[in-house]
């Protein structure tokens, strides 16, 4: 009897468990990480929602888009977290994703009224480098000096793509002059933003590619004011990082209920002290103190996504052709 009444219990217990239902969300490597955002996100979902929230991590940020493009509509996730605007237009082409009917008081620098997408947080690429060490004012200053920088690969990271349009949008035709002319200057391409911005920290460069508000992490996380990001002349190139349901998820109530908590402020509290980006929606208690302290652009650069779209890859061969020469 005590063996049969053992195997009701787990019989039930795996019928309790298997009545969980799942969300499975993709994104980048840096959102799940022990210091990103994910592990509070997960624990805040979970106890909202009464699901199993599984975040999965895929690479870098563009490295999304591509493997939900390889899975189609068999893919196992219900919602992808991580693309930006730079992204969408190409995203929305293959059919995949569906509309959401969140809305909310957005705290973006730009309108924002894209059906597909919700936004989650923002901020501006810019080089980073010591702050005891001079920085150049421009891309043609650090072109003409021999400062070492590592970027990422724009195919597989979205700062990647990020800084070829940011190039693009200040120079417009004259930007293959400015890649011949940063091509020395580049010591390595990483296939994503973490391994950049460790390379940096070994002391393997000058400058990294990552953003205005990476120095924040520093000064709040490690009391280290040692790092700084350098003010360009041309303008800053504005990244909003996006998510969106697939259409074929087994779990569009779940999904819908995701996306909207990601615009409440018990997700958006956690964005400015794990991801080190703007929140999409001011939490709160505002912006963390030393936020304060971060340099803010003169100008604003951002192609919308169709303008995005129809330069990518022309941007792409420029820069494959002063890379590899």
């Amino acid at each position: 009897m005590k063996h049969l009444v053992f195997a009701a219990g787990l019989l039930g217990a795996s019928a309790a468990f298997a009545e969980t239902p799942e969300l499975v969300v993709y994104t980048y490597d840096s959102f799940v990480s022990d210091w990103g955002p994910g592990p509070a996100v997960e624990k805040a979902f979970e106890e909202a929602c009464g699901c199993d929230l599984k975040l999965v991590g895929t690479g870098d940020g563009a490295a999304l888009l591509a493997r939900v493009k390889l899975e189609g509509e068999r893919s196992d996730a219900d919602v992808v977290l991580g693309l930006d605007t730079n992204l969408t237009a190409a995203a929305k082409e293959t059919g995949l994703f569906a509309e959401h009917s969140v809305s909310a008081d957005f705290a973006l620098p730009v309108e924002w009224n894209d059906a597909t997408f919700v936004p989650y947080d923002w901020g501006y690429f810019a080089f980073v480098h010591n702050a005891d060490a001079t920085a150049p004012a421009d891309f043609k200053a650090l072109a003409a000096s021999d400062k070492k920088i590592v970027i990422q690969d724009p195919r597989s990271s979205t700062p990647g793509l990020g800084l070829l349009l940011w190039v693009k949008a200040a120079y417009g035709d004259e930007a293959p002059e400015i890649w011949k002319g940063l091509s020395d200057n580049v010591v390595t391409v990483t296939k994503g933003w973490s391994e950049a911005y460790g390379m940096f920290l070994e002391g393997e460069a000058d400058m990294v590619l990552s953003y205005t508000t990476s120095p924040a992490y520093h000064l709040i996380a490690e009391e280290d004011g040692s790092k700084a990001a350098a003010a360009f002349g041309e303008g800053h190139y504005m990244q909003v990082e996006v998510a969106g349901k697939l259409a074929n998820t087994d779990q569009p109530e779940l999904a819908d209920q995701f996306l909207a908590f990601m615009v409440s402020d018990a997700f958006q509290s956690i964005i400015p002290t794990t991801n080190w980006m703007y929140p999409a929606v001011t939490p709160e208690g505002g912006l963390p103190e030393g936020f304060d302290t971060l340099i803010a652009p003169e100008k604003s650069l951002l192609l919308s996504e169709t303008e995005a779209a129809e330069v990518r890859d022309v941007a792409l061969g420029e820069w494959l052709d002063a890379l590899s020469q």
